[in-house]
């Protein structure tokens, strides 16, 4: 599994996740080094910080991302969010079938962030982590990680 995450809330939310994955194989991916000690016993990536502004940025972290997936070959892929988590569950979903899942992030309170709309397409499971945020076409809302 490989369980990705950009900075501050997004990153704790995924450390939210983090006793669901005991006892399974999970490489983190975020773009903090630091982030690192909070993951001991796991594999740990950094990657680029990129907004969907910054095109050059985008390419390098697709670099990456394709670099760690091919790696990792991850079955599945989940993230809460951001244009790394994005760029990761297309990519993933592309050169492996992984399954993917998208949480957005708990600050998107009255609509989805612009990847958490993007995400509908690569996503498997696509979530909200509010129930006014929910929609009958998605995403759906399965509860609030904070």
């Amino acid at each position: 599994m490989l369980a990705i995450a950009s900075g501050g809330g997004h990153w704790l939310e995924m450390q939210r996740l983090y006793p669901a994955f005991e006892n399974l194989d999970v490489a983190f991916v975020s773009v903090h080094p630091a982030y690192a000690e909070q993951v001991p016993n796991h594999r740990f990536y950094v990657v680029r910080d990129v907004t969907r502004w910054d095109r050059w940025g985008l390419i390098v972290l697709a670099a990456q991302l394709i670099r760690i997936i091919w790696i990792e070959r991850p079955t599945t892929v989940i993230t809460t969010g951001s244009a790394p988590g994005l760029f990761a569950l297309a990519i993933a979903k592309l050169m492996r079938r992984a399954r993917t899942i998208w949480i957005d992030s708990i600050a998107n309170c009255e609509q989805l962030s612009s990847s958490g709309r993007r995400a509908r397409y690569v996503a498997d499971v696509w979530l909200t982590q509010w129930p006014e945020v929910e929609r009958p076409e998605g995403p759906a809302y399965w509860g609030a990680v904070l």
